[in-house]
């Protein structure tokens, strides 16, 4: 198939787009910047420089390639783009993100409707964001907290409309877990290592997780099955902080983490972190294995974390 991938030098697309052109496929991917044609040539893609919030830019983009399907993986989330991760100020860190989420998938369902393609897959996010009621772990049935008068809200609204008008288009939105591997995973251990990363309270909340490679083969599937409605694309173990972040440390050689009491995180961390650390919902990815054949390569995080830093 012709497959257009928006992002496609993100630490997602990087991943994804080979395996694509590995399944046979035609792919055309977009950049932001004319620095990273030859990177997305590299990968075995056409490159071409789109700017995601600009209608006129996607519509050209997206007539020129002439795609059977979209893929939606656009985000503004890299500290080139937004800085050092910042969960105190999570609006102004994911504002890009929220830009794109929200008017680029848009611009991106307009020119599919424009140039006629019917199948449309986009991201979207699945960690700890699960509603904060009855039990631990969430299907696909339930909502995304909407994280109401926290710096979060901004960013599950723009989740919100995602899942909203791709689901109404007759596309796909995959909620994917927290991304390691290459790319990613250097960003998350750094301040496992200087200690910065500690347990709060008794570090009972919940987060999924997925490996770059499981999230770029789950795409693939989805592509190629014209796949419809949400899926959690998340690994088989949703597990609580107190058991994932000490793992992680001890993976990266660093020190176990501190703890920290909720009382003393909350004005040095945030309201965002501390609701992640106690009362995160994880996912489960019972319909992604079910109804796509989806197989992972990484099912456990424990397994993912020691060979990523091994």
């Amino acid at each position: 198939m012709r497959v257009f991938v928006a992002g496609g030098t993100g630490v997602l697309g990087r991943r994804l787009v080979p395996q694509l052109v590995a399944r046979g496929h035609q792919v055309t991917a977009t950049t932001t910047s004319a620095a990273k044609l030859g990177l997305v040539e590299q990968l075995g893609a056409e490159a071409v420089v789109m700017d995601g919030l600009d209608a006129v830019s996607v519509g050209e983009a997206v007539a020129k390639a002439r795609p059977e399907v979209i893929v939606h993986q656009m985000t503004a989330i890299s500290v080139a783009h937004a800085g050092k991760p910042d969960m105190k100020h999570m609006d102004q860190w994911f504002a890009g993100t929220n830009r794109l989420r929200t008017e680029g998938t848009d611009h991106l369902l307009a020119a599919a409707e424009a140039t006629g393609v019917t199948n449309f897959v986009a991201q979207g996010y699945a960690a700890w964001n699960g509603i904060r009621e009855g039990g631990w772990v969430k299907t696909e049935q339930d909502p995304v907290d909407p994280m109401t008068g926290t710096p979060a809200e901004p960013g599950m609204t723009a989740v919100g409309h995602v899942e909203d008008v791709v689901v109404k288009a007759g596309g796909a939105v995959l909620r994917y877990g927290w991304f390691y591997g290459p790319g990613a995973t250097d960003d998350l251990v750094e301040p496992v290592r200087k200690r910065q990363f500690p347990v709060v309270g008794g570090g009972a909340g919940y987060c999924s997780w997925v490996h770059l490679d499981d999230a770029a083969s789950a795409t693939v599937l989805a592509v190629e099955q014209q796949a419809r409605g949400v899926f959690n694309i998340v690994d088989d173990e949703p597990a609580p902080a107190n058991q994932w972040l000490p793992y992680l440390a001890a993976c990266a050689g660093a020190k176990r983490p501190m703890r920290v009491p909720t009382w003393l995180a909350r004005p040095l961390a945030g309201e965002v972190a501390v609701t992640m650390m106690t009362e995160g919902r994880g996912f489960s990815n019972a319909k992604a294995k079910r109804e796509l054949g989806w197989e992972l390569r990484y099912p456990s995080w424990r397994q993912g974390f020691k060979e990523e830093l091994a």
